[in-house]
């Protein structure tokens, strides 16, 4: 298998199931107008929040890790009405067009992008009493995963889902002796997950436009 055929089956798929409108087609346009880094999620991938989102019937929601807003749009178009996402972004040019795109999404008024180091947001968060979540979503700098996943227990609930992405970095996972900072933060984040008495979960590779990766899915349990 190839990273065309893998391109070519997420466009078969996303051409049949997944409905990217000019809000998420535009996100994307001005984030690479922008010269934001291309790390926000494929459509199909932001189409299964999306669904995970609604499957859980969320009304809360929070994102550590906004870029140009992409994934916020796929996981504010899950809430009710009156629901709330809260999204955490360092970099203020990334906040600027996340906002950006939520205004013209129509999302606005559902999301509250906070600005600043998520290890400094996130006690605020707490502080502010913004919890329970029902979803939380990580997709931030890999070696604070591990001091993420602390905060995602503290604001959730049982019955709340903490998704872990890019997770697999190219199979380096599997290298105990890999220095990279991100891959010894991926691993300490799932020791951390099979180690808590709090959580159930699973981890996938990917395959697709992205190129090859993975999620890790788990359930607060108790």
């Amino acid at each position: 298998m190839s990273q065309q055929t893998w391109t070519a089956v997420d466009d078969y798929f996303n051409g049949l199931l997944v409905d990217e409108d000019a809000a998420l087609i535009g996100a994307v346009a001005d984030s690479d107008a922008a010269a934001l880094p291309p790390h926000q999620v494929a459509p199909n991938q932001g189409k299964l929040l999306h669904l995970l989102a609604r499957i859980q019937g969320a009304r809360t929601i929070l994102e550590i890790g906004t870029l140009g807003g992409y994934s916020t749009i796929w996981l504010a178009r899950a809430l009710p009405e009156d629901g709330r996402l809260v999204t955490l972004e360092a970099d203020e040019r990334c906040a600027a067009v996340a906002e950006r795109n939520l205004a013209r999404a129509g999302l606005d008024h559902l999301v509250d992008v906070r600005v600043g180091k998520a290890l400094d947001t996130l006690p605020s968060l707490e502080k502010d009493g913004a919890g329970p979540f029902d979803l939380v979503f990580i997709d931030a700098d890999k070696p604070s995963n591990p001091a993420y996943l602390e905060w995602a227990l503290r604001l959730t609930r049982p019955g709340s889902v903490i998704v872990g992405d890019n997770v697999v970095r190219d199979g380096a996972v599997t290298d105990p002796a890999d220095t990279d900072p991100r891959v010894q933060g991926v691993r300490r984040f799932t020791e951390l997950i099979a180690e808590h008495p709090r959580l159930t979960a699973t981890t996938l590779q990917t395959v697709g436009a992205k190129g090859y990766d993975g999620f890790t899915l788990a359930l607060v349990t108790d």
